[in-house]
């Protein structure tokens, strides 16, 4: 542990002048609310998207209201949204949620500010690259916003990007260029949270000893490593074939308008779909173990009572990640796969799904028994067990080859991929800002405004997802810019305007939580250093921590949920405590 005192001794010294502490800074707390601030805006942009689209679908060819007046007229002529347009919006709007709001800020804010003091490391081990890693995505993700300016305009062809139609259509240029940038951020980062969690822990942090969240992230990081580097590849090739005349993707006698396609050749594009999902399905659980962590370490702490299982999370969480990378092809089935082949990825998939469901199950019965406190993180914790149990159990029926055949390209699959990143993992994110704000910050978010974020959006992303279930039941496409096109679409219809009221009330209910954030950072009660009573060691430092994060590099005793321990007086015991 030489090292690790060590460690302490190097960022001892705090950085000098404004732009070293706050813009450039190499601290990951500065770096972690930098994350944290970015990918909440990419968030609201990706929504703002979202909502564009939604009128269309509610009601296709009329015009957007006091927007769509000021939308160019190639964009929406007379205020109505072009096709193109739209393509454009879905395209973005998939991109922009995943790639540059959940996962920055699932990985990017939380790992980077909280995985260090849950370990009792004073910052992470590559500060430099940690800057860097941020200075990269933020300049990633203008270029990508920026593409909607830019001329051939956003990407169109969807946050897939299939070939051939990927490679003919405008504005993929730009994405496929940010893309790489962004995928490059990502490396860095995954490769610095790897090394910081296996050197940099403090004396007595065992790897049983790490909390939940720390091995959430541990375990999202080799996923970062190892998936993310084909898709960069795949990006690669891609960009070759639109601006170098390669045919990577394109087949041969690819006719377009009723020509042969310049540069078609002997291109593969299932090739583009195997690289794709050999990262996607993995990235799904990038997008899901993080938000599992935040909510295993808020009902510990609210239970008041160890969590049942740890080792079967841990374990369960370790099962996944491996398992994800054998199951990429269930998105394939209507490619044209052999029976047999499908057959092996419908199997993989049914058995990632018993991990899965062994977290689940440890984390509801942590529930038993418990001192349940009803704070605004817990509440936010407890509707992540059965919104991503709901995105959990639609995803079944799409890894079976039957169903999956008839449902894969409805609004079914929107529904399910919607419960397990949005109620799932951003109701997961919000758990976590509510909770870790104090240390952030110093002070209390405001508990009541709280409780109407709460329910007023997890009521209403019930409203904009749930009815998507039933639209992809009866057939209903998930790729149509105007579902009244088709006549069996018109009995659901209805279900459409549903969906769209829905999103702009949960647009509506996060009002309170924006003021909210901002409000208490310069106006919250001030907050004590453990304000929830827990014992992970990022609590055992003030609020919010000095450069350096402990006055002293602390040693750990015990696990990390010891809670209403027999024979104490206090229903808790932190880490770093000796044991008397």
């Amino acid at each position: 542990m030489v090292t690790h005192d060590a460690a302490h001794d190097q960022h001892a010294q705090a950085p000098s002048g404004w732009l070293r502490a706050y813009v450039f800074s190499v601290d990951h707390k500065v770096i972690g609310l930098q994350y944290l601030m970015t990918s909440m805006l990419f968030l609201l942009a990706g929504f703002g998207l979202m909502l564009l689209m939604r009128w269309q679908l509610a009601f296709p060819g009329q015009p957007i209201p006091i927007i769509g007046k000021l939308l160019s007229p190639s964009l929406a002529p007379n205020g109505v949204m072009t096709g193109e347009f739209y393509n454009a919006l879905g395209a973005m709007h998939g991109t922009i949620m995943v790639f540059l709001g959940i996962v920055p800020l699932a990985v990017g804010a939380f790992g980077n500010y909280v995985l260090p003091l849950q370990i009792g490391a004073p910052d992470m081990a590559f500060p430099r690259l940690n800057m860097m890693s941020y200075w990269l995505y933020l300049p990633g993700g203008l270029l990508m916003l920026s593409s909607f300016i830019l001329p051939g305009g956003a990407a169109q062809s969807g946050w897939t990007s299939y070939p051939p139609l990927s490679i003919i259509n405008p504005g993929q240029t730009v994405w496929l260029l940010a893309m790489v940038i962004i995928i490059t951020s990502s490396l860095l980062g995954a490769i610095n949270f790897l090394v910081t969690t296996l050197n940099m822990r403090a004396r007595g942090m065992s790897l049983w000893r790490m909390p939940v969240f720390v091995w959430a992230q541990l375990v999202t990081s080799v996923l970062l490593l190892l998936a993310f580097p084909p898709l960069e590849a795949a990006a690669v090739l891609q960009f070759m074939d639109r601006v170098a005349g390669t045919s990577f993707y394109i087949p041969s006698d690819l006719v377009v308008l009723g020509l042969r396609h310049r540069a078609s050749g002997g291109g593969q594009p299932l090739l583009w779909q195997h690289l794709f999902w050999f990262l996607a399905h993995p990235e799904v659980y990038v997008l899901v173990l993080p938000p599992m962590g935040i909510v295993a370490e808020i009902m510990a702490a609210n239970t008041r009572k160890p969590l049942h299982g740890y080792k079967t999370i841990v374990l369960g969480m370790i099962s996944v990640g491996v398992m994800s990378f054998v199951v990429w092809a269930h998105h394939m089935f209507i490619s044209g796969m052999s029976p047999i082949l499908s057959n092996f990825f419908l199997v993989t998939t049914m058995i990632i799904s018993v991990p899965s469901v062994a977290i689940l199950t440890c984390l509801i019965y942590s529930l038993r028994g418990g001192s349940i406190r009803f704070t605004t993180p817990m509440l936010f914790a407890l509707a992540f067990l059965p919104m991503f149990g709901i995105g959990g159990l639609t995803g079944l029926p799409l890894g079976l080859t039957a169903t999956d055949i008839y449902l894969h390209d409805t609004y079914y699959v929107i529904g399910h991929f919607h419960y397990v990143v949005v109620t799932g993992s951003i109701i997961g994110l919000m758990a976590g800002v509510y909770h870790w704000f104090p240390k952030w910050f110093g002070r209390k978010m405001d508990d009541r405004l709280g409780r109407i974020h709460f329910w007023g959006t997890l009521l209403s992303m019930n409203g904009v997802f749930f009815p998507m279930f039933i639209m992809g039941m009866a057939g209903v496409s998930r790729r149509l810019w105007d579902p009244t096109a088709q006549a069996h679409n018109l009995t659901t219809q209805h279900l459409n305007v549903v969906s769209t009221a829905s999103a702009y009330l949960l647009l509506l209910f996060q009002a309170p939580f924006i003021y909210n954030f901002f409000h208490s950072i310069f106006k919250g009660q001030k907050s004590e250093e453990n304000p929830w009573q827990a014992t992970t060691l990022e609590w055992a430092c003030p609020s919010p921590p000095p450069h350096g994060n402990f006055e002293k590099p602390p040693c750990v005793y015990r696990e990390p949920y010891d809670y209403s321990p027999r024979g104490c007086e206090r229903d808790y015991i932190p880490q770093n405590v000796e044991a008397a």
